[in-house]
Order: C-alpha cells, then structure tokens, then sequence
C-alpha cells in the first residue's frame, strides 16, 4: 500500500510511458505534475524545463516531440487557453504530445484552489473543428494507467491528447494498493524505413495511401529532410490552399481519430438488467456516483452506471448500448450548464434526462441519488 496523489500517479505514468522531457509553467493545481516530473526525469538524465509562460512550454515540448522524443506538458484552465494554437499546431504537424489539463473553478483566475468541471468543451473543441483525444480518469490508478494510454495514443496517431483532471482528483492523496496497477506496454510511433511504404518513392513527410492511415515519422534534423509548417500544406509539406491533396491531408487529421473512436473508447460500467435509471459520468463526481448507486441498490432500487474515461471522440455506441430499457438518464457534473450532457442528449431521446450540476463544491452522492429517484436522506 502507498500513499499517493493524483498528479504524483500521472507523472508516474507518463515515466513509465517512456516521456524523456517536460516542459511547464507552475499554476495551481497542476504545479505538482511540473515538481514530479522535474525531480523524476533528471534522476534519469532526461530533459524538464521551466518555461516563461504556457505559451513557450508548449512549443518546447513540440519542438522536442519533432525530434523524436515523448513529451508532455501540464497546465490549468488559464494556462491551457494560452496554449491552444500550439494545440492545432501540434495536430496540424501530427506531432505527438500528452497535455495534462487540471481543472479548477473558472472562468479566467477563477479560483486557483477549487475545483470544477467546466473545461470539457474547451479541451473537447481546442482542434477548431477537428477531434482530439480527450481522456478523463478518477482516482490515483486510472490515472496512472489513462496517462500511459494518453501516450500510447498519441503516438500512434501522431496527435496531440489531452489529459483533463479535477482539483480533487490531482490533490487529494489517498491509499491506493500499487500491485492493482496494469501492466501497458509502452508504444513508438512508427518510424519510416524506405522499404515498408510501398508506392513511395524516398520520404514524403505525410505520406498516406488513404485518409485514416498515420504516417510514418523521422525526426527533425535526422536522416530526411522534414517540412514543417502551421499553414495547410500538402504532404510534403509545402504550403498550399485548396488543391485536392491538402483539403485530403486536413481531413485525414480528423478520419485517423474518428476512424478508431472505439478503439479510443475507455469506459467502467455497472449496468444492472432491468435498471430504470443509468447514471453518466466522469472524474470526481463518477466516484459520487458509484456510491450514489451503491445506495440506491441498497434500498431496493435497480440503477446502472456508466463511468466515461474517454470524452472524446464521445463514445456514442457506448453510451447508446448502456441505455438498454431505462427510463432515466442522470448526468453528473461540476459545472453549471451540464455541457457533456448537452453533447449527448440526441443519444437519450425518450427518456426523462436529469442533469446535476453545481459549483463551489463537489457533488455529493445525495444529490445524485435525489436526482435518480431515490431519497437523498
């Protein structure tokens, strides 16, 4: 047994991942990744800088990604909408990097020291129109094993992920058992060898053959010359508009993701036969729910629950498969609007949908319980 937070879990994670370099700006309550993953990489003689602003952090990392090297960053609310052009440049580029987003109570300044739930469109919707993975765990152990997924998959895509946390979950230390963590083998991106690309005559940087494909890397300043720009560009790389090749480049940044979105798909769920009311949601207020449900089922009722880590591409089978004959769909979240639940309403059609939102403090278990049917007291 150990007693471990949950940003002490994501650096882990991103080490066991194989990360060589961090590059950050200290903001509440993120700060602890950047102490973490500063002390744990120059142990090893790897690379952790402090950045002057959000902004710089993420050009280094992506910088060090184009060399070849798994990288990530970590930042809050504030710091996360400075990065967001970075964010599309890395897609842009297909250049892999893990980005760890510790939610706290907005908007701007917001309060530093509590926690919320009100970054999810904003993470959801950073690519301007394009889908980037976006995973979201609860406790210290998903977090330590949804960061190596984080990795995995930006490498194999070759696109930026997003890491969304919570105040409660990245501070609170709690005792986890450490033999219960998951062996996940770590994944490279696939690197280009002149024999492997058939139809490819020397190295295109973007080469695909068809849209979800992912094309093969070679770092910068390697073997072959690599063109990188932030403009659309064709795949060589080379700056254009609207000729046939970039507009199939551009969508192919969107196909490589949505094409895989159930391999994406990472979800815990208890779904009980003949349940009238499902419960939906994530990070913190998931661990309300779970026991919002266990007291339901002690006084008789029949409820299910579906713990979302992915939130996006949506799971949208996923979540439509847990439906089975409910009548009541809850969604649990810390924000006032409810704004996963507004991406996946069509979903629930036909059934009364009840959503639990508030700031300023977590969601409790009552109020979820109160809000499937049962009494809260």
């Amino acid at each position: 047994m150990a007693i471990r937070s949950g940003n002490r879990m994501i650096a882990e994670g991103a080490i066991a991942a194989g990360c060589r370099f961090f590059s950050g700006y200290p903001i509440t309550p993120a700060s602890e990744i950047y102490e973490l993953m500063t002390e744990r990489l120059t142990q090893r003689g790897d690379i952790a800088i402090g950045a002057p602003d959000e902004i710089t952090a993420l050009c280094y990392a992506v910088g060090v990604s184009q060399r070849g090297f798994k990288v990530m960053t970590a930042t809050s609310g504030p710091g996360f909408c400075l990065m967001t052009e970075t964010i599309q440049y890395a897609a842009i580029t297909e250049s892999p990097v893990v980005i760890a987003l510790v939610q706290r109570l907005g908007p701007s300044t917001g309060g530093a020291t509590q926690g919320a739930q009100g970054d999810i469109l904003l993470a959801g919707f950073v690519g301007s129109g394009y889908v980037i993975p976006v995973f979201y765990p609860s406790n210290p152990i998903e977090c330590y094993e949804v960061t190596v997924h984080a990795f995995n998959w930006a490498e194999r895509l070759r696109t930026p992920v997003i890491l969304l946390s919570d105040k409660e979950v990245a501070m609170t230390f709690e005792s986890i058992d450490l033999s219960e963590l998951k062996t996940i083998q770590p994944v490279d991106r696939k690197l280009f060898e002149p024999t492997n690309t058939p139809g490819q005559c020397g190295f295109v940087p973007y080469f695909f053959q068809n849209p979800e494909e992912v094309p093969d890397f070679s770092p910068v300043g390697g073997k072959y010359k690599v063109t990188i720009t932030g403009s659309a560009h064709n795949k060589f790389g080379q700056l254009r508009k609207n000729d046939p090749e970039t507009l199939e480049l551009l969508a192919h940044l969107q196909k490589k993701i949505e094409s895989r979105a159930m391999e994406l798909t990472m979800v815990k769920s208890d779904i009980e036969p003949g349940a009238e009311t499902l419960i939906i949601s994530f990070g913190i207020t998931a661990r309300a729910a779970l026991e919002a449900m266990g007291m339901a089922r002690s006084r008789g009722q029949k409820v299910s629950l579906l713990q979302l880590l992915t939130l996006f591409p949506i799971p949208e089978r996923k979540i439509a498969s847990s439906l089975n004959n409910t009548k009541r769909v809850v969604v649990a979240e810390e924000n006032l609007t409810g704004v996963y639940l507004s991406l996946i309403k069509h979903l629930l059609a036909g059934r009364e949908i009840i959503g639990v939102n508030k700031i300023g403090r977590m969601i409790t278990p009552a109020e979820i319980l109160s809000a499937a049917g049962g009494p809260s007291e």
